[in-house]
């Protein structure tokens, strides 16, 4: 009997702190398949050997973008990688969400900024303040919330990454984030499950890039509203065939209507720890990619 064999995706660091592995490996050994996982960079794994990649907790792939890029081009052309390497480098950078607006998507109204153009500062503000983050970011890596009146301080913040030669990308504080950002998680296309966190950018003018980027989890039941902006957001995502996983960071307007902060389809936590059923839902997303 053949076995099929499939790479669970991760890093130095995600290999010892992501707490998905485990529950990941025992589920998809229960749909048959066998499932290790193997960190990607260095080139130490021979990517051949397996018959799937799925990538998991690549959490250093910012840092070492333009390597990670070529990594997944490179394991496509001897595996199947999932999430593909054409929609690892789409989501890779948050300019993404203009697609994702002209698909009518509602998304967080972000203004972008690159390196060598001109902007005034005064325009950094808003009635609540304003969030100055990278384009390419994870876990709000160099991101910091500035009270309205601080455009002097925001416009410093993103002077100082275009300076460095990064994208920046500019969003109106929501006050709402502090009723909870909502994550919904889809797998194969299909809602799964959702959770609520608590507000990262608690201090203003601060970037604190320790900080814990998931605090207070807890399980969520979405709006049917909720449901459908995920949804939406999913079906503008370029590629034949819905994503592996994604997970939709959600936060709600002023009015109580959901926006998309983040389509999350490179290595986002999954919180698969819950939802019971969610490893189970995993594996058999993943079972099917390996039937022939």
């Amino acid at each position: 009997m053949t076995v099929t064999r499939v790479a669970l995706v991760t890093s130095e660091a995600g290999a010892g702190l992501d707490e998905d592995l485990a529950p990941l490996v025992t589920a998809l050994a229960g749909c048959g398949l066998t499932a290790e996982p193997v960190v990607w960079g260095g080139g130490r794994a021979a990517w051949e050997r397996f018959d799937l990649a799925v990538v998991r907790s690549t959490w250093d792939y910012v840092a070492r973008l333009d390597e990670f890029l070529g990594w997944a081009d490179a394991t496509a052309r001897v595996t199947r990688l999932w999430n593909p390497a054409p929609l690892i480098r789409w989501n890779s950078d948050k300019h993404y969400l203009r697609e994702l607006a002209r698909h009518g998507v509602p998304v967080t109204p972000t203004r972008f900024l690159e390196p060598g153009s001109a902007f005034d500062p005064a325009e950094l503000d808003g009635p609540h303040g304003v969030v100055v983050k990278p384009t390419v970011s994870a876990a709000a890596l160099d991101t910091a919330r500035y009270e309205a009146g601080r455009s002097g301080e925001a416009a410093r913040h993103a002077r100082a990454l275009l300076e460095r030669g990064r994208g920046v990308m500019v969003q109106p504080y929501l006050p709402r984030i502090t009723e909870g950002e909502r994550a919904l998680v889809l797998i194969g296309g299909a809602f799964s499950h959702a959770v609520r966190k608590g507000p990262v950018l608690t201090e203003p003018g601060l970037v604190d890039d320790d900080r814990f980027p998931h605090p207070d989890v807890v399980p969520h039941r979405p709006t049917g509203a909720e449901i459908r902006t995920a949804l939406a957001a999913l079906a503008a995502v370029p590629g034949p065939r819905p994503p592996l996983f994604a997970r939709v960071d959600l936060v709600l307007d002023d009015r109580g209507e959901p926006l998309v902060l983040e389509l999350e389809l490179v290595e986002p936590n999954l919180f698969l720890d819950t939802d019971p059923r969610s490893p189970a839902r995993f594996a058999e997303a993943v079972a099917a990619l390996a039937r022939p």
